[in-house]
């Protein structure tokens, strides 16, 4: 039997307006099995980018509970899961996240870094190589093109070895060659990975790679 390493139970995410308490997410359940790849679909306001923050530990909800790989991290303090982030989870951002007075090499390096891992550059040096920029590793952000910063910022989740890849509108900032190339890419890592993959998009075309999708609609799944 498949084993999840991410569920989320009854999550509830509202916040305070001028016009009164907006609901954001209205009792999401979700289950994710280990080594799946799942898209979350749904109109822009839909929820899907907080549903993504709260799995990935970057928020907490109003209620509900989020388990990654066993750990209930709604009920951890801030600095427990930012280490929970730091053992299980990789982003890939649409727009991009790269600090631009570090070089790709060094942006690749950082969370690991962070970490205290073991030959931080080799890891690193090998991650740019797989996504083909061996050759851009002294360069920074601003003298890549976006393509190439979306690359490293891949080269850098990848890096980490994270049991789950949260990857949020990964090609919005790209244009159609560049983008369906980065695509291939994060699937083609994916499945040498092993990891678990949880990707917000809009893209019918994205979503029809994972192997299943749930659909937001003002704040709730729908069929």
């Amino acid at each position: 039997m498949a084993t999840p390493i991410l569920r989320a139970n009854k999550l509830v995410k509202s916040v305070p307006t001028a016009e009164g308490l907006l609901t954001i997410l209205d009792g999401v359940d979700v289950e994710i099995n280990s080594g799946e790849a799942v898209a979350i679909l749904g109109q822009s306001g839909s929820g899907k980018t907080t549903l993504l923050g709260l799995l990935a530990g970057l928020d907490l909800p109003t209620s509900g509970t989020v388990h990654l790989d066993g750990e209930e991290i709604t009920a951890m303090s801030e600095e427990e899961r930012a280490k929970a982030r730091g053992r299980y989870v990789g982003f890939v951002f649409q727009t991009f996240q790269l600090i631009d007075s570090l070089t790709a090499l060094e942006n690749v390096m950082l969370p690991a870094e962070l970490r205290r891992d073991p030959e931080p550059m080799q890891a690193a040096s090998r991650y740019l190589e797989r996504v083909g920029l061996a050759e851009r590793t002294t360069h920074y952000p601003r003298q890549l093109s976006g393509g190439e910063q979306q690359r490293v910022a891949m080269a850098r989740a990848f890096a980490s070895r994270p049991r789950v890849l949260f990857a949020d509108e990964p090609t919005g900032n790209l244009d159609l060659t560049t983008g369906a190339r980065i695509a291939d890419l994060l699937f083609e890592l994916n499945r040498e990975e092993h990891t678990t993959l949880v990707l917000v998009t809009h893209d019918e075309s994205l979503a029809s790679r994972c192997d299943r999708r749930m659909t937001l609609a003002e704040g709730r799944t729908v069929p």
